[in-house]
């Protein structure tokens, strides 16, 4: 039984499962690049719903590179989350972004260092009662190293909505109710 007060949280890559991604060795510099994949903010709005964490944890290698500032990074978090909200209702609770390139540091995904800064802020998150869901290996492998399970997007569901829906029939993510409610 989940302790009273402990919640579910869903750990989100953020391109190529909330917005299209750019184009390979690109990034999404500016808010006015980011398009928002279908049905991605209806399964956040899902998520929200339920009560879950909803907390995206992304790469972002072009600030390390020079192509974008973490004040540029900032300003497409601010789109991305003004989108969510136009669009659905949307909401994301927070945003952790590694700015390293590879090999520099424990944040960049497939290391896990991403998912472990997420519940040192939320230390009421149940990672037994949550799942990380993005479209690439390294985030799966970031999700099994912190011990959180997950959905890989072209390999267990097709898109964000598809795996919120698969994460809910599998019981791999509770709901607030089912995360929060006492008794034997």
């Amino acid at each position: 039984m989940r302790d009273v007060g402990r919640r579910s949280a869903a750990f989100l890559d953020r391109d190529g499962t909330i917005n299209l991604k750019a184009p390979e060795g690109d990034y999404i510099t500016a808010p006015e690049q980011v398009r928002l994949l279908p049905r991605a903010a209806a399964a956040i709005r899902q998520l929200n719903d339920l009560g879950a964490l909803v907390v995206v944890v992304t790469n972002q290698r072009g600030i390390s590179l020079g192509r974008m500032t973490a004040d540029d990074l900032n300003d497409v978090h601010e789109r991305l989350s003004a989108m969510l909200a136009a669009q659905a209702g949307a909401h994301v609770d927070a945003f952790f972004f590694c700015p390293h390139d590879h090999g520099q540091c424990d944040c960049r995904k497939p290391r896990p260092g991403l998912l472990r800064d997420a519940v040192r802020a939320f230390p009421e998150i149940d990672v037994d009662a949550s799942v990380a869901i993005g479209d690439a290996p390294s985030d799966v492998a970031a999700a099994e190293r912190f011990g959180v399970r997950s959905l890989q997007l072209g390999r267990d569901a097709g898109d964000l909505a598809g795996a919120v829906e698969h994460a809910l029939r599998t019981g791999m993510i509770a709901t607030t109710e089912r995360a929060t409610c006492g008794g034997a």
